[in-house]
């Protein structure tokens, strides 16, 4: 059987381009070669596209190859492959968009549709379909940067025009402290802080700004924090629960990919019943988004009364050799290459 021309797109224009170089290099290295023949594909940081010209089965990628050569006519190429796996992390990779460009010079790809990356993508929307599915969610709020000026969201979409000091007072009656401070549009903890009092809550917001104009802001729980995976198309399965073991008070990028301390517990040692909900709970929210393909989806279970309360959805979660999405399925018996081999397989089946 001939193999399939399977192109592997990463990098990108967002704050995860580096993590991006990292998942894509373990997926390079564990894809079946009597399968597929391969085609690395870099974006780079400014959206330049380069094609790689030599391969040895060590693929080290990113900048310092100099083995790339730019695309001229990036459409072209693609349309010479069977199939594509993007593994691009954050804005212009994980929010639809190049799913669009996919879907419009109809090629099959690997993971979420249009529809279910953007809305994964961005916390706001995610929270308010998860309101819809009726999953259990911290009290949060959001607002929207306009200059110097911002735009409080109520619960029936209402917007008041306030000053910075005056959404800072007016956030402070809504929610309690702590409270976590969040770029609507970003991945991997970047812009995210957790705020202690007002001035930390202000100094947080300007920060989270520097990211997107939207705004979430989320009252602290205080448990602990598991993650489950998620795969399938219609019939959709759930790994087992891992938990999250972070360096920090909470699981920010250094916390994620530069700490040493930080780690991970697979299984999670919690009682049977509560994975098994939270199982269900991952493959709802998944559903809830029509998702397709993969997901990882994380919770909180709040210590003292076990309540479970659904987090976010990442529909493309880190590949990396420490990324949980991976570790998840291994422990349920299914290898990493086995994995790939699903996800390509579940992507043909959707074209």
């Amino acid at each position: 059987m001939a193999k399939r021309k399977l192109g592997v797109i990463f990098g990108g224009m967002s704050t995860e381009n580096e993590v991006s170089i990292n998942s894509a290099n373990s997926i390079l290295n564990n894809l079946n070669r009597q399968k597929y023949e391969i085609y690395p594909i870099y974006i780079d940081k400014e959206g330049v596209w380069w094609k790689y010209t030599e391969q040895e089965n060590e693929i080290k990628l990113g900048n310092l190859v100099q083995t790339k050569e730019k695309l001229e006519n990036e459409m072209q190429y693609l349309r010479q492959l069977d199939i594509l796996f993007p593994v691009l992390h954050g804005l212009y990779g994980e929010d639809g968009t190049i799913q669009g460009l996919f879907e419009l010079i109809k090629l099959p790809y690997v993971g979420c549709h249009v529809l279910a990356s953007s809305i994964g993508m961005d916390k706001v929307y995610t929270k308010i379909v998860f309101n819809q599915a009726g999953l259990k969610q911290a009290k949060y709020l959001y607002i929207r940067k306009y200059k110097d000026r911002y735009f409080y969201m109520d619960k029936n979409f209402n917007e008041t025009i306030l000053e910075r000091k005056e959404v800072v007072k007016k956030i402070s009656q809504d929610l309690e402290f702590p409270m976590f401070i969040k770029p609507s549009n970003s991945g991997s903890s970047v812009g995210i802080h957790k705020a202690k009092n007002q001035k930390e809550l202000e100094e947080f917001i300007e920060y989270a700004a520097k990211f997107d104009t939207k705004i979430l802001i989320e009252q602290g729980i205080k448990g602990r924090e598991v993650e489950c995976a998620v795969l399938g198309n219609e019939k959709v399965i759930a790994s087992c629960v891992g938990e999250i073991k972070p360096a920090e008070e909470f699981y920010s990028y250094d916390a994620k990919y530069k700490s040493k301390q930080s780690g991970i517990e697979i299984p999670a040692n919690i009682p049977l019943e509560l994975s098994e909900n939270i199982r269900k709970q991952a493959i709802k929210a998944f559903k809830a988004i029509d998702g397709k393909g993969l997901s990882r989806v994380d919770f909180f279970i709040e210590e003292g009364s076990n309540e479970i309360y659904i987090n976010e959805i990442n529909t493309l979660p880190g590949f990396t050799n420490i990324s949980m999405y991976p570790k998840l399925f291994e422990k349920n018996g299914l290898s990493y290459s086995e994995l790939l081999d699903q996800l390509i397989q579940l992507a043909l089946e959707n074209k």
